[in-house]
């Protein structure tokens, strides 16, 4: 994982630990590895990936369970809720830079399109979930 100065290191952990969240790749309930291997992973400070840890069970995306670590949220609401605001994010910064470039909204809408199809013909090729196979 690269990381940027937009934002604080244990603020962009929070993101990453989100996205495996909502992409499954930490699957509801599972175990979240330990702070030190998911520090050495990620080349930062145990601290830092401790803060971006308490921060998800703040937001109840995770819970810890004494003596036997922490565990991925198992309500699905709160992942689809988690993954609901994500996906408005990544809209509204689409929608701001469309705008910054002079499109319309038709001209925004048909290049989603556009790319949408784009992908799930890659994703197709590389055997993965297309709109067509759900």
């Amino acid at each position: 994982m690269e990381f940027d100065t937009s934002s604080p290191i244990w603020a962009q952990l929070v993101a990453e630990f989100s996205r495996r969240i909502v992409t499954g790749e930490w699957p509801a309930g599972a175990r979240i590895a330990g702070v030190r291997d998911l520090a050495s992973e990620l080349g930062v400070n145990p601290n830092t990936t401790q803060r971006a840890l308490a921060e998800l069970e703040r937001q109840q995306l995770c819970r810890s369970e004494r003596t036997a670590g922490r565990f991925v949220t198992s309500d699905a609401a709160r992942i689809d809720a988690l993954r609901a605001e994500l996906a408005q994010g990544a809209a509204d910064d689409f929608v701001r830079r469309a705008r910054g470039l002079g499109m319309l909204p038709a001209q925004a809408r048909r290049l989603i399109d556009e790319r949408w199809s784009h992908d799930d013909h890659i994703d197709h090729l590389a055997g993965g979930v297309t709109d067509d196979d759900r």
